[in-house]
């Protein structure tokens, strides 16, 4: 990332910090590699907040577009984000004992150091899925083999289905 925004979390929060602005696509280094193409911008909030019991938290929203590659037909595709996180503040690794196992909240670990944008970077990360995908008939998969999976006329294989038919 070229440029860095650190903060103490717990100060962040307690004084209702919020930062917003933009960042470049291109920016986020860790993704560079599942995108098809770097260009545009996110918009982004992080703001800090404590509730009435005293817990603190911290709430990112990112809006935008990233264009990634399509895993059926290698095609480049837009996927729209609206990511919106809220991270308890856990002052301490002890204070996660407080917490059942199946029900820990997504939470932060408070420190002086914490990169805002690399922690914008990782909810990008943690919002793409495993295998993008156009959605169903919008692939040109989908124009090649049809809706259904059967191969059409055509297409070169069409002349193997026929033989497999024979047999």
């Amino acid at each position: 990332m070229s440029a860095q925004l650190i903060i103490d979390v717990i100060d962040f929060t307690r004084n209702a910090g919020v930062y917003r602005g933009k960042i470049a696509v291109a920016a986020l280094e860790r993704l560079q590699d599942r995108l098809s193409g770097n260009e545009g911008e996110l918009d982004y909030v992080v703001a800090g907040s404590a509730d009435a019991d005293g817990k603190l938290f911290l709430h990112i929203s990112i809006d935008g577009g990233i264009c990634l590659r399509c895993q059926r037909c290698l095609a480049g595709m837009v996927r729209v984000l609206a990511i919106r996180t809220d991270l308890l503040v856990i002052r301490s690794e002890g204070e996660l004992s407080c917490f059942d196992e199946n029900a820990l909240p997504d939470s932060i670990l408070a420190g002086s150091g914490v990169d805002v944008l690399m922690l914008i970077e990782d909810e990008i990360i943690l919002d793409m899925p495993v295998s993008p995908r156009h959605p169903e008939g919008k692939c040109s998969i989908d124009e090649l083999y049809g809706h259904n999976g059967t191969v059409t006329a055509d297409n070169p294989f069409s002349v193997l289905k026929k033989l497999q038919k024979l047999h």
